[in-house]
């Protein structure tokens, strides 16, 4: 682990090596804003390190979804009257889904890192405990931090941040860098619009901090708007023709496995298995 990287005024991201997910940290005037807490109790422990070495202050916590790697180190960083904010969708998931999100978790990493797979198993799922529907914005004492939910997209709770005075704009895994879209609860179909609204967000020299990856910019965003748009349109093109799941797959911008999870994610919505 590198550290805490300062990418704008004090806006700093800490890339951890272990599924290369971001942490991102919005120092203010009288709170810091730790956005996306890492895994286990270890890895959240050497975040609060790196977070106490730029600020003293009280620490307020975002989750930008309810996937395990940006939420499981909660638990490190809460204590007692920290608020903990996420989307409505993704906090209920949190409550109602927390044994379950954890059983999935473990069972994910137990072949490929038996040692990492056990430090998930000892987490203490800890909630959000403040939700936004559709846009809050948190006063750290002398700047905003605006959240937003544009839609589902990742996953039904996706919130993506932004810090005005420092433009710079964080969008948890609507995008990432490194690595293709995960679509495994996600919504091919509405995916499109929402990297649509972040890039309407973002100006020239915008600074994106993905959910996984390098830092991008507005040009890397619009490219995998491209890339997302271009998908729904042959799933929806596929539907109607009924084509075979991996014949439009074939035909993706991503990978044919990344692909195929997404056609039959967008096929059952088309059919009416969800809510799309």
């Amino acid at each position: 682990m590198t550290g805490l990287a300062e990418v704008a005024r004090d806006v700093y991201v800490l890339r951890y090596p272990k599924l290369d997910v971001n942490s991102t940290v919005v120092v203010g005037g009288h709170t810091t804003l730790v956005i996306d807490t890492l895994s286990t109790v270890t890895q959240a422990s050497e975040l609060l390190a790196e977070v106490r070495r730029v600020s003293a202050l009280p620490v307020c916590l975002v989750n930008t979804h309810a996937h395990f790697d940006h939420f499981f180190g909660n638990s490190t960083l809460a204590t007692a009257g920290t608020d903990v904010w996420a989307h409505e969708a993704a906090a209920r998931a949190m409550v109602e889904l927390g044994d379950v999100l954890q059983r999935q978790a473990v069972a994910g990493q137990s072949e490929r890192d038996p040692a990492f797979a056990a430090e998930l198993a000892e987490v203490v799922v800890v909630p959000a405990n403040r939700t936004v529907r559709r846009e809050h914005t948190l006063d750290l004492g002398d700047r905003d931090v605006v959240l937003r939910h544009f839609g589902r997209a990742h996953s039904p709770g996706d919130l993506v941040l932004h810090v005005p005075d420092a433009d710079t704009v964080m969008t948890g895994d609507i995008i990432e860098q490194g690595a293709p879209p995960q679509f495994g609860d996600g919504y091919p179909l509405d995916w499109p619009d929402v990297a649509a609204e972040i890039r309407r967000l973002c100006g020239r020299y915008t600074t994106v901090v993905p959910g996984h990856g390098e830092v991008v910019d507005r040009i890397f965003v619009g490219l995998q708007h491209d890339d997302l748009s271009r998908l729904a349109w042959l799933i929806r093109d596929g539907h109607a023709d009924g084509a075979p799941a991996a014949t439009v797959a074939a035909e993706s911008p991503f990978d044919l496995a990344t692909s195929l999870v997404a056609v039959d994610r967008g096929y059952q919505a088309l059919d009416g298995a969800f809510d799309r």
